[in-house]
């Protein structure tokens, strides 16, 4: 005959639970993360992950215990994650900072029509490419301006040259690749 303490809960006694204490559980990783959005994704994750592995919960009273550490370590992957993406974009950031600027030469015979290709993007892309590249503004001081950090600033320029940069090959094809120095666009 099993004991109280090897007993198996069953998984709706265990679920009932977790729902009964959801306020309580958002309260805590709220407080750990700092974001409301932020801590309902990971109780609502956590939730998904709990509901499916209840039924290996032993006794009533280590289901609480067992989803509180369950809210933890997802609390600590979460700042991992975002973490590492936060150093690579301040990498990233830094290093469009430390870029140096093309020789006037190369400016002075780049194509035209790039200005009107870039006018074509998005407004934000072709706004950041016009402020960081050809106003000459820094990375973190055009984000200042926008009210973004320096990190979404440099996420933000980045797809733009990449925009820009898809609008070109589309564009002009093969002298892409190869540079527009004997443009024959007209512009």
């Amino acid at each position: 005959m099993a004991t109280a303490s090897t007993k198996t809960v069953p998984p709706i006694r265990a679920v009932e639970r977790l729902v009964a204490n959801h306020r309580d559980f958002l309260v805590f990783v709220e407080r750990r993360v700092g974001s409301r959005a932020i801590a309902e994704d990971i109780l609502q994750q956590a939730f998904v992950h709990g509901i499916e592995r209840a039924s290996q919960i032993r006794d009533d009273e280590s289901v609480m215990a067992w989803f509180y550490r369950l809210l933890r370590n997802a609390v600590i992957d979460r700042q991992r994650s975002t973490g590492s993406a936060e150093h690579a974009l301040q990498r990233f950031a830094r290093e469009l900072e430390d870029a140096e600027a093309p020789p006037p030469d190369v400016v002075a015979v780049v194509c035209k029509c790039i200005a009107q290709l870039a006018e074509a993007l998005e407004p934000a892309h072709a706004e950041a490419l016009r402020r960081i590249e050809v106003d000459g503004v820094a990375v973190k001081d055009y984000g200042a301006e926008q009210g973004i950090t320096a990190n979404n600033a440099g996420v933000r320029i980045f797809r733009a040259r990449k925009a820009l940069r898809e609008q070109v090959m589309r564009s002009c094809g093969t002298c892409a690749e190869h540079g527009c120095f004997d443009c024959t666009c007209g512009t």
